[in-house]
């Protein structure tokens, strides 16, 4: 289960003093993202760098790297049996994911980290990744409606609690593209508080950096994907000049377009598993923010060559099913709903049932085909391939069914 509050990671690190220090990064959208950028630049320049995501993509330990590489599965079973071991000693009754940043925490010690680019788990202000206590820069990305049963009913709800890691002294970003409610929440805490803030868009690269201004004209980037980008970079200019005085941070923008974030946008072949030769497209959208960049980069990239587009989609329970789907699926296209199993270390996390899914799919104006398969991935995929030939194949909905891909294909490539 989820249980928000610091009380139980703080007692669980209540012995260590973290010898590193961070770039904390809230927010609806965009998180994963910016934590790649970031690490991949600083690492880039010789930084020691950590990287902590959520969830996990395969296995539970890849959401921690070190230097880009994810961390050995060894010293992860190793470090995470310490911290166990000391939350039933302490009697604390961690959660999982309480458990799980406090081994990523002791993981960055261990490996002598001179940064930790950390994304926080859900909202900022109670969750466990808030106990960190030298922030070199705060960052706050595009906010949605989400978890609302934990976070707030209201945007404005939702974007105080994002706020929640902002801190006294500590620089921060904020993502410009952000609603006027949003922002105007953000701007309230951040005078409160009396810190520096840096609001960022694409609009304004050219002034605040101009080489990653040409750069976007080069590279030919979603929207999304040039904010993230400055937001990254805002990010790296205020904290690298703190561990690397006089390091050029314009000289390592270059190396973003190395930088790839596996399941969103992703090109992949699934041959292993179909007769198809063409590549699918897989992206974890999973809200109505997501979903709809995914459909604007689908009807920019995939439609206009395209008859229609077929879809693998799964959902996790208790979504927008109506509000997602329909921002990315559109008259004519075909459907394949199923399920995602179970995910290790959050056993909370169910799946929509497969049926259901396909009733809130079939109330899209004159879809084409939609076939239910529940608990079987592969048979969706396989049918998916088959019903669009050549036409363009999507799976999407839930990042936690790109996980199961991604599975899928391991094993099939292993064996």
């Amino acid at each position: 289960m989820i249980e928000l509050g610091l009380g139980r990671v703080a007692r669980l690190l209540q012995q260590t003093t973290l010898s590193w220090r961070s770039i904390h990064i809230a927010g609806t959208n965009g998180k994963g993202s910016i934590s790649a950028y970031l690490s991949h630049l600083l690492s880039a320049d010789g930084v020691r760098c950590g990287r902590f995501n959520s969830p996990h993509l395969i296995d539970r330990w890849d959401c921690i790297t070190i230097g880009e590489r994810v961390v050995q599965e060894s010293l992860f079973r190793k470090i995470e049996e310490q911290v166990k071991l000391r939350d039933k000693t302490l009697g604390i009754g961690a959660s999982e994911f309480e458990l799980l940043t406090a081994t990523a925490f002791e993981i960055f010690n261990h490996e002598n980290v001179e940064i930790g680019v950390v994304e926080v788990g859900m909202g900022g202000r109670l969750d466990a990744t808030n106990i960190l206590d030298n922030v070199l820069v705060s960052v706050i990305t595009k906010i949605g409606m989400d978890h609302q049963a934990f976070l707030g009913s209201t945007i404005e709800e939702i974007a105080l609690e994002k706020a929640g890691i902002l801190k006294p002294g500590v620089p921060c970003v904020i993502d410009n593209t952000n609603e006027a409610a949003v922002i105007a929440t953000l701007s309230h805490r951040i005078q409160e508080l009396g810190i520096d803030a840096t609001f960022v868009s694409p609009d304004m690269a050219g002034a605040q950096a101009p080489l990653l201004a040409q750069l976007f004209q080069e590279w030919d980037l979603e929207p999304h994907q040039q904010q993230n980008m400055c937001c990254a970079v805002s990010a790296l200019r205020l904290a690298l000049p703190r561990v690397r005085p006089n390091h050029d941070v314009l000289s390592l923008l270059p190396h973003l377009a190395h930088v790839k974030w596996p399941g969103r946008l992703e090109d992949v072949s699934i041959q292993a598993l179909t007769s198809r030769q063409e590549s699918a497209l897989i992206d974890g959208a999973h809200n109505l923010q997501s979903a709809e960049v995914l459909g604007k980069y689908v009807d920019r990239k995939l439609r206009p060559h395209a008859k229609n587009v077929t879809w693998v989609v799964a959902a996790s329970s208790g979504k927008d099913l109506a509000g997602v789907f329909s921002s990315i699926i559109r008259s004519g296209d075909n459907v394949a709903t199923t399920e995602f199993g179970p995910v290790d270390g959050m056993p909370w996390v169910k799946s929509t049932n497969a049926v259901d899914l396909t009733l809130a799919i079939r109330s899209i104006p004159e879809i084409g085909q939609v076939q239910s398969f529940e608990g079987d991935l592969l048979s969706a995929i396989n049918w998916a391939s088959e019903t669009s030939q050549s036409q363009p194949l999507v799976i999407a909905g839930s990042l936690y069914l790109i996980s199961d891909v991604h599975r899928l294909l391991r094993d099939a490539h292993t064996k």
